[in-house]
C-alpha cells in the first residue's frame, strides 16, 4: 500500500494568468508533491481509508509565495554592527525571522547573502521551521565596493569566521581572484552567486552610481557559475552598472532603481529579470537615522526611494520580467508583505502575485515545481477566504480574513480554519 495522502477538496485554484478562479476541485497531495488535480467529486471517491480529507468549502488556493531577495541572517539595520554579533546569535535571530516568513505565506526564499548550507539544511530537515532556502553564500565585492565594510582606518581584512558580518560578503579583485572566489562559494553550497556591481545605500563609503567590477571580472564570474548550472544575481542601482552586468551575462538585477530606457530595453532583450525591493526603503526611511546611518547614506536612501516605482513602470513598459523581493534588515521583517501594497500603486494584483510566484520560480530555475499549483509541483499552498486578485490586502492581513492555511511541501505550518 502507498503512503497516506492528503486531499484538499472543494478548493478554487487561483492563477494570475486566468481571469477568474476555476471551479472547485480536489487536490491530492502525496510525498510532499501534488499528485493530481481532479473535479470536485472524483478524488474523494477514490481515497483510501487512511487518507486525510480536508473540505476547503470553496475557499481560494494560491501557490506559496517566493521572496527572491531576503536577508534573514542580517538582523541589524546598521550592518557594520554585525561585527559585534557572533554567528550563534545571528542564527538564533534567523530562526525567529524564518518562522515569521513562513507564517506570512512565503514558502520559499532566495537568501541574498548571509545564509549558509547549514541553515538551509536545518530547514530542509525540519530542525528549523521556515521557507526552503536558496542561498547565495557570501556576496562578492571588489575592494572598496558595496560589500567592503571596513572602516576607513582599517588596512587588513577581518577574520572570515568570528562574527556575523563576515558571512555577508567576500572581497576579491582581478580575474584570478574572482574565479577562485566563485568556485569557493559554490564549494560551500551556494545555489547562485551574488555580486556587487554598483554602490549601495547601506555601505557608507561608496558612491551610489559607482560602477564596480570590470567587465572581464564579471564575465569570469558568470562563466564559473554557468559551468555549475547556475547563474549570477547582481546588486545594481545605476543604469551604467546595470547595462554592464547584463552585457556580461548577469541574469538577475537586484534593486535596479536608477535603471534607464537603454538598460531596460537591454534587460528585455537578454531575457534578464529585475527584482525590485521597495518596502525596505520605506522602512529604512523611518528607522535608519536612529540606527546611526550617516547623512550621506540617508541621502542615497532618499534618492532610491523616490526612483523605485518609476523603475517598475519603465521595466513594465519595455517588457522586462519582474520578480519580487524585500531586502529588509534589522527588526523590520514583519513588514515583508507590505511589498505587495507598495507595488499596487503601479501594478495590478495579478502582475504582483505573478512576480511572487511564477516569475520568481523562473528566477530560481524551478518552473513547474515552485510558484504553481499543478501536478508534480511541490505542495506549497496557501488557503484564503478572499480572492487576492480582487483584494490584494488579503496577503497582508494577519487576522482570520487573511491567509488561513500555509502548507509547504505537503506539511501544514499554519491552520486557522478550525
Amino acid at each position: 500500500m502507498g503512503s497516506p495522502t492528503l486531499i484538499l477538496k472543494n478548493v478554487r485554484l487561483l492563477d494570475p494568468e486566468l481571469k477568474k478562479p476555476g471551479e472547485p476541485v480536489s487536490v491530492t497531495i502525496a510525498d510532499g508533491r501534488i499528485a493530481s488535480i481532479d473535479s470536485a467529486g472524483k478524488a474523494s471517491g477514490t481515497s483510501k481509508a487512511d487518507d486525510e480529507v480536508m473540505d476547503m468549502e470553496g475557499r481560494y488556493a494560491l501557490p506559496g509565495l517566493i521572496d527572491c531577495h531576503a536577508h534573514p541572517f542580517l538582523a541589524e539595520t546598521n550592518l557594520s554592527r554585525l561585527s559585534e554579533v557572533p554567528p550563534t546569535l545571528m542564527t538564533a535571530r534567523a530562526v525567529r525571522i524564518l518562522r515569521g516568513m513562513l507564517q506570512r505565506g512565503f514558502t520559499t526564499v532566495r537568501d541574498a547573502a548571509g545564509g549558509d548550507w547549514g541553515i538551509r539544511q536545518a530547514v530542509a530537515d525540519g530542525v528549523v521551521e521556515g521557507p526552503r532556502l536558496f542561498i547565495s553564500g557570501r556576496a562578492l565585492s571588489q575592494t572598496g565596493g558595496h560589500g567592503d565594510f571596513r572602516a576607513l582606518t582599517d588596512s587588513d581584512h577581518p577574520c572570515q569566521c568570528a562574527h556575523a558580518l563576515a558571512y555577508t560578503s567576500h572581497v576579491a579583485d582581478g580575474v584570478d581572484e574572482v574565479r577562485k572566489a566563485v568556485r569557493e562559494q559554490l564549494r560551500l553550497g551556494a545555489d547562485q552567486i551574488k555580486i556587487m556591481v554598483s554602490g549601495g545605500v547601506s555601505s557608507p563609503h561608496d558612491p551610489l552610481e559607482s560602477d564596480q567590477y570590470s567587465p572581464e571580472e564579471i564575465r569570469v564570474i558568470v562563466e564559473e557559475a554557468e559551468k555549475r548550472g547556475t547563474y549570477v544575481m547582481a546588486h545594481a542601482y545605476g543604469a551604467s552598472a546595470i547595462r554592464m552586468a547584463l552585457e556580461c551575462g548577469v541574469r538577475s538585477i537586484e534593486h535596479g532603481n536608477l535603471i534607464d530606457e537603454k538598460a531596460a530595453r537591454l534587460a528585455a532583450e537578454k531575457g534578464a529579470y529585475l527584482v525590485p525591493t521597495l518596502v525596505t526603503y520605506k522602512v529604512l526611511g523611518d528607522t535608519a537615522a536612529a540606527a546611526g546611518w550617516s547623512e550621506s547614506m540617508l541621502g542615497k536612501l532618499r534618492r532610491v526611494h523616490e526612483a523605485g516605482l518609476d523603475s517598475i513602470r519603465l521595466c513594465r513598459k519595455h517588457g522586462v520580467k519582474i520578480g519580487l523581493g524585500t531586502d529588509l534588515l534589522g527588526d523590520s521583517f514583519d513588514h515583508q508583505s507590505e511589498e505587495f501594497t507598495i507595488r499596487s500603486e503601479v501594478e495590478d494584483p495579478r502582475q504582483i502575485i505573478q512576480s511572487a510566484t511564477k516569475v520568481n520560480a523562473e528566477i530560481l530555475q524551478h518552473s513547474g515545481r515552485l510558484g504553481t499549483i499543478a501536478e508534480g509541483a511541490y505542495a506549497d499552498i496557501l488557503i484564503m477566504e478572499q480572492d487576492p486578485f480582487k483584494d490584494l490586502s488579503v496577503l497582508v492581513k494577519n487576522q482570520a480574513e487573511g491567509i488561513r492555511l500555509v502548507m509547504k511541501q505537503g506539511q501544514i505550518y499554519k491552520n486557522t480554519l478550525h
